[in-house]
């Protein structure tokens, strides 16, 4: 029997309701389905509890389930890899966001769910970044990132200094707003709003895009996955920027600290139910602007 887990924001009422749709598909066939706990009023208000639903602490929740299902946008599913990455759990987002780029299946596809029973799905393993953050040569903290690590100056958009090394070796030094560093996946992300370059998921490497830099020469870069990057903040003018993590996680960046990233061991694993390449589902959540 498979414990998939149902993971969406239960205060929002279209959301809380579509969960539930995709529980009473789940449940014409053999399974488990996992709640986190603090959601169980809310679905009993709903009159939609059942027998087969089993509530859980979330910590919980991401240890037992075999599958996680996803309903929202991109932002729910790099939370859900966040909590997931350690065991690997396999996704599948349902999209119930604006864009849903790694979303699998939208609500009118829901019959597709039948395929995780019968065992017709694959799973795309995407690479994930290890972002460290350095102080004096000593670990104060890290991260895990599917999309991206982002280097700013926080809520206000001023012009910073950032150093780059790889493998140790100087690359260049930026002056602009920010700069990203960004997985394959993150490429159609922030990367790409910043004038980055598109990759396709299954490529090894990572992209180092600034944001709006005060130079003609500044162009984004592409490294090999198994380079070692670093960026240390030289900015005089400010004593402290933010480094961001998937969008999730927020660290303080003083002067003359470093962030170091390589990639990490760990993967996330999107499950895939139906064929679909890379570019012609980019043109279809994004239109044809990219070609």
């Amino acid at each position: 029997m498979l414990k998939i887990a149902l993971i969406t924001n239960f205060n929002i009422a279209e959301k809380a309701a579509a969960a539930m749709t995709v529980a009473e598909r789940l449940l014409k066939e053999d399974c488990e389905i996992l709640l986190a706990a603090f959601n169980r009023e809310k679905i009993i208000k709903m009159n939609r509890n059942r027998a087969e639903f089993r509530y859980l602490p979330i910590d919980g929740v991401y240890a037992e389930a075999d599958i996680l299902i996803v309903l929202g946008g991109d932002g729910s599913i790099l939370e859900a890899s966040r909590r997931a990455v350690h065991r690997g759990t396999p996704i599948l987002g349902i999209n119930l966001g604006r864009l849903g780029y790694m979303a699998e299946l939208e609500m009118p596809e829901l019959d597709q769910i039948s395929k995780l029973f019968s065992g017709e799905y694959y799973l795309e393993k995407r690479s994930m970044l290890r972002v460290e953050l350095y102080s004096h040569g000593e670990l104060k903290s890290f991260g895990y990132a599917l999309n991206d690590a982002v280097i700013s100056n926080g809520a206000v958009s001023r012009m910073i200094d950032l150093e780059l090394y790889e493998n140790g070796q100087p690359v260049t030094t930026y002056r602009a707003d920010g700069l990203i560093i960004a997985t394959p996946t993150g490429s159609t992300a922030y990367s790409m709003s910043a004038g980055g370059p598109i990759v396709e998921p299954s490529v090894p490497c990572v992209c180092v895009t600034p944001i709006c830099p005060h130079s003609l020469t500044a162009r984004p870069l592409i490294f090999s996955e198994n380079s070692v990057l670093e960026v240390r903040n030289t900015c005089v003018r400010e004593k402290m920027l933010y480094l961001t993590v998937d969008g999730r996680m927020n660290f303080e960046l003083y002067r003359n600290q470093s962030v170091r990233v390589t990639k990490s061991k760990l993967v996330t694993n999107l499950v895939r139910l139906k064929p679909s390449a890379f570019y012609s589902k980019l043109r279809q959540k994004m239109g044809n602007s990219y070609a």
